[in-house]
């Protein structure tokens, strides 16, 4: 095989050429060598191009080059991506803490703002929470979507200081076309929305390491793809048209950050930073950092490692180095993911084929028995790539996520306000940390069965922990204070009472109220 690549007949099967019948896939890709691997993928991937109709081929080739790329990576990179060793000191200029950061004129906003693009991660389900579509479509405040909220917001901007900040949605497949029938809805309002979508990467026997895709065409299989994690975003958004035409447009940066997170508004004070004084423009990347909590300790976090700034992952870190990586003392800040890019500096590196982030590894089992392999990358991992990139450590307000219902309760309640599509911590809460929410995934994981719990959201405004596990059910108008730990065994029900104030309270066994 040494020195020749075989490019089996379109009918036989790779495997069946080098191996015959005999041997089973493991066995088979394991004896391969890396070259030929690639060319049978090539092969693969040639095959489901021929099944989609003509006018989807272009796209489907580009998405194809895209995963071409990674593949060859994921085969021929050995061994840890980062050498624990080598993790240097982060230098004192890396990161810079936020409080330094001086608000800009009230003259020169108009100004700053037009030259900024703000970007939202809208490729995510929200199967996690029990719903279907998108999970940018899901109510979190005042019957207001993530959405809602986002268009509020840079409609707010654009309003008060006349300027046009466009709203970008990424999309994937499984989220393009339901949001495409909710963003009719903002035509009215004074926000320029443009979306454009991610790639539509097949996944990969995790055996074999082939497409298990049959076809490529409209009527796709949805297990058989997905879409390849946010580090997408830079090739996509080129292969759209937009990055050019925001650079015609004079725009200079871009901020990105996940749908989900209702604290990654637009920062005056960070886009003056890039934009005026000592740094401007000489920044190409920055990404806002924030304390690490224990609730944090999975987060990526910013290293210096062969001089320039890294983003290092938990599934980057060797097993023996885990419990490090977790230390709140060892790495102190972790990345809200987000992030301010240099839209020229995005096209240059692009266009130079520099652009460099880690490949990672995502093993996933299928209802139909099959384990795959979806290789993927983080967005923020290409900082590396950019000259001047900085950390900036921000307030924990500008971190809120809503991955499960615990978050959501929180946004929900009262220890925030709502103003112009953003959330304020209430100024009647004490304390500046947001209480920890645990609540059973059983019966509070998916909404609408959350919301069937609670006859109204609790006040929470003096609350530090909530665990909640079991059959529960909260009557309207009850407060939480202190530490409140709610467990109904298997077969028991609590039902808390209308008006009832629980402070430091542990509440378990069996509480029925009935009507009469």
């Amino acid at each position: 095989m040494v020195g020749r690549t075989l490019v089996p007949p379109l009918d036989i099967p790779w495997s069946e050429v080098v191996f015959g019948h005999q041997r089973s896939p493991s066995m088979e890709f394991k004896e391969l060598t890396k070259k030929d691997a690639q060319v049978q993928l090539t092969h693969e991937l040639q095959k489901l191009s021929t099944t989609c109709p003509q006018p989807m081929r272009e796209s489907v080739q580009l998405d194809f080059d895209g995963f071409e790329k990674l593949f060859s990576r994921f085969i021929n990179e050995s061994g840890p991506s980062v050498e624990w060793d080598r993790i240097q000191k982060l230098p004192d200029a890396a990161v810079t803490c936020y409080s330094e950061l001086h608000p800009p004129e009230g003259s020169t906003i108009k100004e700053l703002l037009n030259k900024l693009v703000v970007v939202k991660l809208n490729g995510g389900l929200g199967t996690s929470m029990g719903c279907q579509g998108p999970k940018s479509i899901i109510p979190v405040r005042s019957e207001l979507t993530f959405l809602d909220l986002t268009v509020q917001q840079i409609e707010h901007l654009n309003k008060t200081y006349g300027c046009t900040v466009p709203l970008v949605l990424m999309n994937s497949f499984n989220t393009d076309e339901d949001t495409q029938k909710v963003i009719r809805k903002y035509q009215g309002f004074q926000v320029k929305t443009y979306t454009f979508n991610q790639s539509r990467y097949p996944r990969i026997n995790k055996e074999s390491l082939m497409p298990i895709a049959k076809t490529a065409g409209n009527d796709f299989d949805l297990e058989a793809w997905y879409p390849p994690g946010h580090g997408d975003f830079y090739q996509s958004f080129k292969n759209s048209g937009l990055l050019q035409e925001f650079l015609n447009q004079g725009k200079e940066y871009v901020f990105i950050s996940n749908i989900d997170n209702l604290g990654a508004t637009v920062d005056l004070r960070i886009l003056s930073f890039l934009l005026q004084g000592d740094n401007s423009s000489k920044c190409e990347f920055l990404m806002e950092v924030t304390d690490k909590t224990r609730a944090d300790v999975k987060g990526g976090t910013l290293i210096q490692y062969e001089e320039k700034l890294r983003l290092l992952e938990i599934a980057q870190v060797p097993k023996e180095h885990v419990d490090d990586f977790k230390s709140v003392k060892t790495f102190k800040i972790f990345n809200t993911n987000n992030l301010w890019i240099s839209l020229k500096a995005m096209s240059q590196i692009l266009d130079e084929g520099t652009m460099d982030m880690e490949v990672i590894i995502n093993h996933k089992h299928l209802d139909n028995g099959l384990n795959i392999i979806q290789l993927e990358q983080a967005v923020g991992a290409a900082v590396k790539s950019f000259n001047g990139a900085v950390g900036i450590n921000v307030p924990r307000s500008r971190f809120l996520p809503v991955k499960k219902t615990d978050d959501l309760l929180l946004v929900m309640s009262n220890l925030y306000r709502l103003q112009q599509g953003s959330l304020v911590m209430s100024p009647l809460r004490m304390f500046e940390t947001t209480p920890l929410v645990k609540l059973g995934p059983n019966h509070f994981g998916r909404v609408k069965e959350f919301l069937r719990r609670f006859a109204s959201i609790p006040d929470m405004l003096e609350l530090d922990h909530l665990t909640v596990s079991g059959d529960v059910t909260f009557g309207k108008g009850v407060s939480l204070k202190g530490t409140v730990i709610i467990i109904a065994n298997h077969g028991d029900r609590i039902d808390i009472p209308p008006g009832a104030i629980l402070e430091n309270k542990i509440v378990s066994g069996n509480l029925r109220i009935l009507d009469h």
